[in-house]
């Protein structure tokens, strides 16, 4: 398990690594939103007062996912195999299931199960990532503020509701 050179990055497969985490992350995160969007259902739930405004969603996910997909392309690079790349997996796998859960199962406190979970997994890759490339673990972090608000959230509606 070796950090990656400046040589490393002279050739085009870790560019090319990484177009293709941002495009999966992105594009399986966006197409699970799409299929899963806020209907009826989501509107009628009764909802804290700080619950925010439906359109905050797509970007902060959007902005998010990017952020994902580089902190697990540079470990990858580091080491596709190590424990934390495991840990990147899991949580991701997690969070795609996390809105078809909610939304199309309807499923809240199942929901809030996964969401606790991908909130471990987040916290536990920050640790790990650590030992291996400090920029990893903190581009984790506003997707750590992120879970931790959404799980409030998810928690929030389930007991209202």
């Amino acid at each position: 398990m070796t950090i990656p050179s400046l040589a490393d990055y002279k050739t085009p497969r870790p560019w090319l690594t990484l177009g293709i985490f941002l495009v999966v992350v992105i594009a399986v995160g966006g197409l699970i939103g799409t299929q899963s969007v806020p209907g009826s259902w989501y509107a009628g739930l009764d909802k804290p007062p700080f619950n925010p405004p439906n359109w905050i969603f797509g970007p902060v996910w959007f902005t998010l996912y990017a952020m994902i997909a580089v902190a697990g392309w540079r470990i990858w690079m580091i080491n596709p195999n190590s424990t934390t790349m495991k840990i990147w997996f899991g949580q991701m796998a997690l969070n795609w299931a996390w809105s078809p859960i909610w939304f199309i199962g309807q499923m809240l406190w199942p929901a809030f199960a996964v969401i606790v979970c991908i909130l471990v997994l987040i916290i536990a890759f920050i640790v790990s990532a650590r030992k291996l490339d400090h920029i990893a673990a903190w581009l984790f972090v506003p997707y750590l503020a992120w879970v931790s608000f959404a799980t409030l959230l998810n928690l929030s509606i389930a007991i209202l509701n």
